[in-house]
């Protein structure tokens, strides 16, 4: 024991003279400090650095050490227990970081070997040959700036006392760092923000702030639900949340969303943020989810969208243009919205449910008859689709929680988070209420009704769900700057919303703001040609690079309210010669060129600098206008704000004298 002690000891002196190099470039290296908690145990060595913070246990072992079957190994006997007593010392300083709002994804374990090569990952535990170290250590994401590599350092330092006789003496501080060895939570914060609004993705989603932190490490007895408005950092603590029991469990993890185009960018930016558990959360649109479910269950459905829309449009003609629907909408979109939102979208059965059903989000007060008709509509719809031998998205959802009560997932999901919640219909909810179940951090919802950019809603009491005692509210705004977030809130101030929980009859809300520059520059062009020509001086006009490295044009969106303005802007761009890549091919990486799409495909991305041409179209009814035209303008106001939320520092409102244009209409909008 005496001879295995002292080797220990020995590789201990290797590793950390290795690790003494990395002080000189602004590392800090902690040695054999005490573990807190206990009488004795003590932690090997803690570093910090630009790459974070890492507990590393020290091991010479005469056999290579192996992973086997997740299991770590030695000359064929199992060590695990020495990896379990690591991920313990980590989670202590898991909760010493904590404090400083430090995410967990910025705090890693290493078992680092002596006399061995070796580089593999085992659950959240990286295990690495001492030759390998330095370098692996260089290689990791810039997380910490020099000011939080010091208040981190000085306040572990605190927390891990050093033994009296330690392997290697630690360097004393400079000078003038003397005075200020305690931490200070606002240096944190101001050294965070900067991070937020200039560093790389990996420095400022990093720390988060206290009410976030909190929130991404809570232990939640069953189903709950994060909300606040826009920017308050929703997604963030989502990624964060995964994250945090990736690392505390060994299951899947489902990350969900509605648009199918943003689960490319959070698997992107989740894998960046903490790579260690990148194939352990699946990102995945809900639609995208189910049809791979059914498919693995040989569950056929075919889906064909164009042959649904057409079965639709042949059932209008047939029972829906000439009936009692036509005094309050005589536009067959209306009623299309109905069918996908509130009959199947709630998963209603028969006409007696839908007589008295709520139409939660649908301001449109229906008489019986109304109701009657709408049901024959649909009725006559889903015989034309049946008979065409096609699906349509709703029966995707349907299919997939008729065949999981069936035969639940297997393997089962430890947990799932569901982004952009108030967007799903009803069935959607229950289907992901079904993959989760009422156990313990099983189902996380995240969202906020006014963001809502689809008509129709639902209470989480419809889908079985309840989240009494296990709910928060985010009320500071990290990404707008302030006259932004002003002009946003203009444009739905006045607008009543309907939330997971029940109506708000407000649209003004309290939110915290941190400061940052921003600009609003509203544009009143003399005709289109002239609106079109300033638009693109805009963009030209954008700096080479902003103050982060990247390029303006990589951070830089132009949003439409239709696929028809889509193809006009990719056109005219094309003409003058400026790059652009559509949203739906966007995954979140730095593309030196401008985005382009539709308000609904913004969702849940931000940009620096959202270009919105034509913005103020759609947004007022006529003074004569009828309920559902009312309703529609209050969609659209919503999709608006939606877009005008999605810039940090630029936001750029285009519009023209409409007296000068023949006819033009929006037309095409996005379904």
């Amino acid at each position: 024991m005496a001879a295995r002690w002292e080797a220990g000891a020995e590789a201990e002196r290797v590793v950390a003279a290795s690790l003494v190099s990395l002080t000189a470039v602004g590392w800090r290296l902690l040695v054999d400090r005490h573990w807190p908690g206990t009488r004795a145990a003590n932690i090997d060595m803690i570093l910090v650095g630009p790459g974070g913070v890492f507990v590393i246990d020290v091991k010479r072992w005469r056999e290579p050490p192996e992973v086997v079957d997740d299991h770590l190994t030695t000359g064929g006997e199992n060590r695990d227990g020495e990896l379990a007593k690591l991920l313990a010392m980590t989670r202590t300083a898991d909760e010493q970081v904590a404090a400083l709002g430090m995410s967990p994804v910025a705090l890693r374990p290493l078992m680092v070997f002596a006399g061995h090569r070796l580089d593999v990952r085992l659950g959240r535990a990286r295990l690495l040959g001492h030759p390998d170290l330095v370098h692996a250590l260089v290689a990791e994401p810039k997380r910490l700036t020099p000011a939080l590599v010091r208040i981190v350092g000085d306040h572990l330092a605190q927390a891990f006392p050093a033994y009296e006789s330690t392997a290697l003496k630690e360097g004393t501080a400079p000078a003038d760092m003397a005075d200020d060895a305690l931490f200070q939570t606002e240096d944190v914060e101001k050294a965070a923000m900067e991070s937020l609004l200039h560093a790389p993705i990996e420095q400022w989603m990093t720390f988060l702030d206290s009410d976030q932190v909190a929130l991404a490490r809570r232990d939640w007895s069953g189903p709950a639900r994060i909300t606040g408005p826009a920017g308050t950092g929703k997604t963030v603590v989502g990624l964060h949340r995964a994250a945090h029991l990736a690392g505390r469990t060994s299951g899947r993890i489902l990350y969900v969303t509605f648009v199918n185009n943003l689960p490319r960018v959070q698997k992107q930016l989740f894998g960046r943020m903490a790579s260690t558990f990148a194939d352990r959360v699946e990102f995945r649109s809900l639609h995208g989810w189910a049809s791979a479910f059914l498919a693995e269950r040989g569950v056929a459905l075919t889906l064909n969208p164009p042959r649904a829309d057409d079965a639709f449009s042949r059932a209008w003609v047939t029972v829906g243009r000439d009936s009692a629907l036509a005094e309050i909408d005589p536009s067959p979109g209306y009623w299309r919205e109905e069918i996908d939102h509130v009959i199947k979208g709630r998963g209603l059965t028969s006409l007696e449910e839908y007589r008295t059903v709520a139409r939660h989000g649908r301001r449109t007060a229906l008489q019986p008859a109304h109701r009657e008709a709408a049901w024959l509509l649909y009725e006559e719809y889903e015989m034309l689709r049946e008979a065409r031998g096609v699906g349509d998205f709703n029966d995707v959802l349907s299919a997939a929680l008729e065949e999981l009560r069936e035969r639940p997932a297997d393997p089962p999901y430890s947990a799932v988070i569901v982004d952009e919640v108030q967007d799903l219909t009803l069935i959607g909810v229950r289907l992901l209420h079904a993959i989760s179940g009422d156990g313990p951090n099983g189902l996380l919802l995240i969202g906020d009704g006014q963001q809502a950019v689809y008509p129709g809603g639902f209470r989480l009491a419809d889908a079985g769900i309840a989240v009494k005692g296990r709910g928060a509210v985010l009320r500071t705004n990290y990404r707008n700057a302030a006259r932004i977030l002003e002009a946003a809130m203009e444009v739905v101030s006045d607008d009543p919303f309907d939330d997971l929980d029940g109506p708000n009859p407000n649209g003004r809300r309290t939110v915290d703001l941190t400061y940052h520059e921003g600009e609003v520059l509203r544009v009143d062009a003399a005709d289109e040609e002239d609106h079109d020509r300033r638009l693109i001086e805009a963009i030209r006009a954008l700096p080479e690079r902003d103050g982060g490295g990247a390029t303006a044009l990589a951070d830089s969106v132009v949003l439409c309210r239709s696929l028809r303005e889509i193809e006009q802007y990719h056109r005219l761009f094309a003409r003058e010669g400026i790059p652009v890549l559509r949203l739906e091919s966007y995954d979140g990486r730095p593309v030196e060129a401008i985005k382009l799409g539709t308000y609904r495909r913004a969702k849940g991305l931000e940009f620096k600098n959202v270009f919105l041409p034509h913005f103020d179209n759609d947004l007022s009814p006529e003074r004569d206008a009828g309920a559902a035209e009312r309703e529609r303008a209050e969609l659209a106001r919503r999709q608006l704000f939606v877009a005008m939320t999605r810039a940090r520092d630029l936001l750029w409102l285009g519009c023209a004298d409409k007296s000068h244009e023949n006819g033009r209409t929006a037309g095409n909008a996005e379904l």
